[in-house]
Parts: C-alpha cells; structure tokens; sequence
C-alpha cells in the first residue's frame, strides 16, 4: 500500500489525499469553499492526531473519518434541512431499462442532496471515492452489513426516483449494472 516513513509527514498525507478528500467534501457540502474549509480542517485535525494513528495502511479511511466528522459538526451548527425517508421505499427496486438512459446530472445531485446524511455518505465513497465496503464501514464506524443495507436503499431511492422523474433525458447511454 503505502510506503510511509515511522512517522508519516503531513506533507506526504497532502500530497497523496488533498484531491480525493477534496472531491468528497465538494460532493457532501456542494460548495467549492464549503469543500476547501472542510479539506484544509481535515489536515489540521490530522496533524494534530498523527501521532494516534497506529496501522499506517488505514490513513486513507482515517482522513475521510476526520473529514466527515468535521461535515457533520458543520451540519449540527447550519440549519436543518428535510430529508426523504427510505423506510417507505423496497430493498429492491423495480426492473430497470437495459440501457439505462443518460441521467441529468443537476437531477443527480439534486437526489443525493436529498439522501439521508447516513446514505449519502455511503454511495459517495463507494462509488465516487472507490471506499470498499470495509474501508466505508471503518469511515461510518458501523458494521459491513450496516454499509451494504444502506447502499441498497439508496441505490432504491435513487432508481425510483431518477427513472420516474424528469431527469431521464432523451438518449440512452450505457451504464455500469448497478446504474449509478
């Protein structure tokens, strides 16, 4: 994985994290400064912390846990926001058209907006930021299972409501088989 020194120089964490983490903060907060706050507090919480991590293997998951840590006090502070509830919705979402036609993106990023905090945490980090499912579940501190249920009832969420919508455009466009 990482080839670290004993101790791991926060000029190499930057280096090799500051554009991922800032993508994930971008997509959780939807705003460029928004984005940069949150990487930039990232790094000085972990500079301030290196010293508590112990397996030089797991930074990766440790820096998005400082990052979405530091998002949810935000959250907390800012006012809160209605959110859809997926307990209404099934685990398994209906048939879907084979090819998926092309989605809106602005239609996207409307719905994950809407995902509960729990949820689109998730699917940002499994499917924008490539987290397996252990890397997620040690970010969210919550079981595998705990992980894989709530990527299931967003990738329902988000079907039902991108497919039935007016977000659908015009033109097919091939997707991976999980349509996201």
């Amino acid at each position: 994985m990482l080839a670290f020194s004993p101790r791991i120089s926060v000029a190499e964490l930057v280096e090799r994290y500051y554009a991922s983490l800032y993508r994930y903060a971008y997509r959780l907060s939807g705003s460029q400064a928004d984005a940069e706050d949150l990487t930039q507090e990232t790094f000085l919480r972990a500079t301030a912390k290196l010293g508590q991590l112990r397996d030089a293997d797991k930074v990766r998951a440790w820096l998005y846990s400082i990052l979405r840590h530091a998002y949810l006090q935000r959250q907390r502070s800012a006012p809160q926001t209605h959110h859809v509830s997926l307990d209404d919705l099934f685990d398994v979402a209906e048939e879907v058209p084979d090819p998926l036609p092309e989605l809106d993106a602005e239609a996207l990023r409307k719905a994950l907006d809407d995902l509960p905090e729990p949820h689109r945490t998730a699917v940002l980090l499994y499917y924008f930021e490539e987290l397996s499912y252990r890397e997620i579940a040690e970010v969210l501190d919550v079981p595998i299972g705990t992980v894989m249920s709530r990527l299931a009832r967003a990738r329902g969420y988000l079907k039902a409501r991108l497919l039935t919508s007016e977000a659908v455009a015009s033109s097919p466009k091939g997707r991976s088989a999980d349509g996201l």
